[in-house]
């Protein structure tokens, strides 16, 4: 036994000069990756063997080749182990300054070129995505400083195409100038034809043919057919038409006009948000829609038709003594109905009042993204900012009852601290007569949301979630939009019951377990979910209806499998006279992606979603 142990000390010491030496090289920054363990690969080595003689003896014979190429799919690179945060800027901290020569593309089918069938019909059916689209959103140009922010900034611009399902961007030193370095950006595309399908209330079924990148530009075409599953009678055809960089301004313009039976939409829209620290933000809209809006206060829906007319901008300028962006931006908006409930007056529905309104806000702005993974999606790379926001907004409504001042402020800030990553915003704005100084419509705010790092379990790996909302409105009038009830953004996951109330307060919790589980290479992660509601009319969220859902279910992803994730959930309701209407169980294609956003946007009118 002490031979042994005299054996490891002599190995763990010739190893652990290696080791220095290999974390000190530049390209092997790696702070934040979990060690594989040799379990895991033997599992995988295992079920490596079983899908290669499934391979070989399903290619013997037609039949078994063609289904075997419908159902299975070379697996992506593993993922799952690497699930805590990266900071890329610091990899890429020790080129900053120098200059950029060189900027090289390379860009991938959707598929390998060796792959099945299948895959290879599906690289020739596709439109490889043309190198001027790629190139037309890089935010940095041959001969400007090279600045890591911004070119992670950029990778997570490029990963929010439709049409680009990964990017990798190197950076190599020009062996003649040590003060220059040349990029290499390497893109693989996504299949980007799709169909979709709906069933709605009173028979409507929608059916949708969509190609998010034409040709290979970039461009999204999505034509929708509406018709009764009742009596199979036509109800109209929609078409959607999106570019999303125009002619590499970085503007976005959107194009939706069609019938859907009693709804019509024509909708018109270019824009431009802020990219850099330094930059400027605008644009415009136009619509005219026609739609049942919910009565939530009479548990209905009544036609609208309205017609609005929007111009934005804004300009933000970065200050390097506080690491932060000054801005001003602006907002104007003309709103007319030509159709709406009839008992519409001065204190009820005021969401369907016709106004012209202009708004601006100031502030201050930080944002930074941060790289991870195993959050809310199951092993893809998510880009999660980490910054803060503080804004003022103020403005003035002319309203056809009369003239109102508007005052809001809000906050947010996030970031990942030694507990995990956390984030909190407050939000207060409300109306003010100019005449009499009474204030209506108030609203105010408070959202945190928390998760932890990925805690290791033997050889699992386990998050923890919470995430707390508390919504208050006092001075609110009647009607339209004057109540708020649980969404399925600050609601609870399996009550199926409409409660309103102008206070609400709910606090959400859920755990994932990702299992070190692979049977032929099906990675499971089990989950569980705590959600507490109160929802009423009182100022003292105590005294109103309180309701609770808890549950749990599983998530199973397989990298070879076309369907890459599904996820089973069982849940039931209560509330305080017992069982509440539940949604039980659902199925669904769902990875729960989310995004936290710091960088300012138009000034918008805080009240009830």
């Amino acid at each position: 036994m002490s031979g042994r142990l005299c054996i490891l000390f002599f190995v763990l010491a010739a190893a652990l000069p290696l080791a220095r030496a290999e974390a000190a090289r530049p390209d092997a920054y790696h702070p934040d990756r979990i060690p594989q363990d040799s379990l895991s690969k033997i599992a995988e080595q295992r079920n490596q063997r079983f899908y290669d003689s499934l391979r070989m003896k399903s290619h013997r014979h037609a039949v078994p080749r063609l289904l075997y190429g419908w159902l299975f799919v070379r697996p992506a690179a593993d993922t799952t182990q690497n699930g805590r945060v990266t900071d890329e800027n610091r990899a890429l901290e020790a080129y900053r300054g120098k200059t950029v020569g060189s900027i090289r593309i390379e860009r991938q089918q959707v598929f390998r070129a060796d792959g099945n069938w299948l895959q290879r019909t599906g690289n020739k059916i596709h439109a490889l995505t043309e190198e001027r689209v790629i190139r037309r959103d890089l935010l940095f140009r041959s001969g400007d400083p090279f600045d890591p922010e911004l070119v992670v900034r950029n990778k997570q611009l490029l990963r929010s195409r439709r049409y680009i399902s990964g990017v990798e961007i190197a950076v190599r030193p020009d062996p003649s100038d040590t003060t220059r370095v040349d990029l290499l950006i390497r893109t693989r595309d996504s299949w980007t034809i799709t169909v979709d399908g709906g069933a709605y209330s009173e028979g409507r079924t929608m059916f949708a043919l969509e190609d998010a990148n034409i040709l290979g530009t970039g461009n999204m075409l999505k034509v929708l057919t509406h018709f009764s599953r009742r009596d199979f009678s036509y109800g109209g055809n929609e078409v959607q038409y999106e570019i999303p960089n125009v002619l590499g301004t970085f503007y976005k313009a959107e194009f939706t006009a069609g019938r859907a039976f009693y709804n019509s939409t024509l909708d018109a829209k270019l824009s431009k948000e802020f990219l850099r620290p330094t930059d400027y933000e605008a644009g415009a809209s136009y619509s005219n829609l026609k739609y049942k809006e919910p009565m939530i206060e009479q548990d209905t829906s009544l036609l609208v038709r309205v017609r609005n007319f929007d111009v934005w901008g804004g300009y933000a300028h970065f200050l390097a003594p506080v690491s932060s962006s000054l801005y001003l931006t602006g907002h104007y908006n003309r709103r007319r109905f030509r159709l709406r409930p009839d008992d519409v007056g001065p204190t009820r529905h005021p969401a369907l009042h016709d106004r012209d309104a202009m708004l601006f806000g100031t502030g201050l702005y930080r944002e930074k993204f941060l790289t991870a993974n195993m959050i809310y999606g199951f092993g893809s790379d998510e880009y999660l900012a980490a910054g803060y926001k503080a804004e003022i907004v103020g403005g003035y409504s002319w309203g056809e009852f009369g003239d109102r001042l508007y005052l809001g402020l809000n906050y947010r800030t996030g970031g990942f601290r030694p507990v995990g990553y956390i984030m909190g915003s407050f939000s207060l704005g409300s109306y003010i007569s100019p005449l009499t100084g009474k204030w209506s419509n108030s609203a105010a705010d408070i959202d945190l949301r928390w998760f932890s790092h990925l805690f290791i379990v033997g050889r699992s790996r386990l998050r923890q979630f919470l995430m707390l909302n508390y919504t208050l409105g006092w001075n609110r009038g009647t009607g339209n939009d004057e109540s708020i009830r649980f969404t399925t953004r600050n609601g609870l996951q399996a009550l199926d019951e409409r409660i309103l109330g102008t206070n609400r307060a709910v606090l959400n919790t859920e755990t994932v377990f990702f299992t070190p589980w692979q049977p032929l290479g099906f990675r499971i992660a089990f989950f569980g979910f705590a959600d507490f509601g109160l929802i009423g009319y009182s100022p003292n969220a105590f005294r109103n209806d309180f309701f609770a859902s808890l549950g749990g279910g599983v998530r199973i992803k397989n990298e070879r499998l076309i369907f890459s994730t599904i996820q089973i959930r069982l849940g039931v309701a209560f509330g305080k006279n017992g069982l509440a209407d539940s949604d039980y169980f659902r199925l669904s294609n769902s990875t729960r992606l989310e995004q936290y956003r710091y960088r300012p946007s138009r000034p918008e009118i805080a009240g009830f979603e």
